[in-house]
């Protein structure tokens, strides 16, 4: 079982930077793929980026690439999500996942999944 608590989200102007952190609990932490994604309203969950358990695999979505940063730290049991330039439509409510899987961009793919936080980017 690994529980996912997610912090960070809040309101920021267009071109602002936010980091998202998502906090682990659980000691197998380190054997899952991490993955984050978000959700505007109406919308469905879509993927933004994640990395592998072993964190040597990294993707992103094309829509955050160059501007959105995924990373880990495994000592910490957490992830984070660096978004630098944000856009008004970056605007979602942000997940952050665990999964065993390689198939990282698969929503179905993920087991866990936290409770989300809210990023408002204003025009």
């Amino acid at each position: 079982q690994v529980q996912l608590v997610e912090s960070g989200g809040g309101l920021v102007q267009a071109g602002g930077s936010l980091r998202l952190s998502c906090a682990a609990s659980g000691r197998t932490f380190s054997t899952y793929a991490m993955g984050w994604f978000r959700q505007a309203p109406g919308k469905e969950r879509e993927f933004v980026a994640a990395k592998s358990w072993s964190g040597d695999i990294t993707r992103y979505a094309d829509s955050v690439k160059g501007r959105f940063t995924i990373s880990r730290d495994n000592a910490k049991n957490t992830i984070y999500l660096q978004m630098n330039s944000l856009k008004p439509e970056d605007t979602a409510v942000y997940y952050c996942a665990a999964g065993r899987t390689y198939e990282l961009e698969s929503r179905d793919r993920y087991t866990y999944w936290g409770q989300g936080t809210q990023v408002t980017v204003s025009s």
